[in-house]
């Protein structure tokens, strides 16, 4: 890993970006069978929905990418998962993350390894489009947090959060953190969270107890994230930066909704 530690999925595993078309594979790597399923037609007309985050990619030889963090523009609101287990639950953030332009930070340690099939199965084609900093501790998290420049802030989301996450302000520079499925948040990163100066509280998703334990990590995640777009307007998804293109000078985005 290089230094800035920013690594995505090679895109080689699961997308083809000079054709004009692709399927779905439903493993990790390019070699799989192909389902039956729609394809994903390329059309610019499309280009404001996925805004290629990660703009500079060296490929490794272990199936996945370090990538160095070229994009400039400050990112409205940044996703956390502390030690995350369920791959598919980690993919699926990642797509939710790609589709709201917002940063995603895992810390270590994870309960996958970072190629696994069914990580990038659940994130399927928009991977190469996420930005993902794999930090080996919350110690090392909190480091990088506190570099970051501009007005920032640590949420918690737990179960016994103070405030509901629709009655909460956000505002630009939040970072919204989760536990894992197993344990939740650690009490460094709660106590980090509520820290004044850099935390801004605790969060709670309500939910009727009486059958559930809690909320999918997930659909906790996609949530948060898009009442907290809300709020703020959804600036970043509705004006994203410029569209990166192929070799071709073709935009690199779907132009179909995919609910798989």
């Amino acid at each position: 890993m290089d230094q800035t530690g920013l690594r995505i999925l090679n895109r080689t595993a699961s997308i083809n970006l000079h054709v004009r078309a692709f399927s779905f594979h439903g493993g990790a790597s390019s070699t799989d069978s192909k389902r039956d399923g729609p394809s994903l037609i390329l059309n610019p007309r499309f280009a404001p929905r996925f805004p290629r985050i990660c703009t500079s990619v060296k490929t490794g030889s272990n199936g996945v990418a370090e990538a160095a963090n070229n994009d400039a523009r400050q990112k409205h609101l940044q996703v956390v998962l502390v030690s995350p287990q369920i791959p598919g639950n980690t993919g699926t953030i990642a797509r939710t993350c790609a589709a709201s332009a917002v940063g995603l930070h895992l810390i270590e340690p994870l309960g996958f390894q970072v190629d696994d099939a069914k990580l990038k199965r659940a994130g399927l084609d928009y991977w190469p489009y996420v930005v993902v900093k794999i930090h080996s501790s919350w110690m090392d998290f909190r480091e990088y947090f506190m570099q970051q420049e501009g007005d920032k802030r640590l949420l918690a989301f737990t179960k016994r959060g103070r405030t509901i996450h629709s009655d909460f302000s956000y505002k630009r520079g939040d970072w919204l953190v989760f536990g894992s499925e197993t344990c939740g948040l650690p009490p460094e990163a709660l106590r980090d969270c509520t820290c004044e100066g850099i935390g801004g509280g605790t969060i709670q998703i309500p939910m009727v107890e009486t059958y559930v334990r809690c909320l999918n990590l997930s659909v906790s995640a996609g949530i948060a994230l898009y009442e907290a777009s809300r709020q703020l307007n959804y600036e970043q998804i509705l004006s994203p930066p410029e569209a990166e293109a192929d070799s071709d000078g073709e935009k690199l985005f779907a132009t179909e909704d995919i609910f798989a």
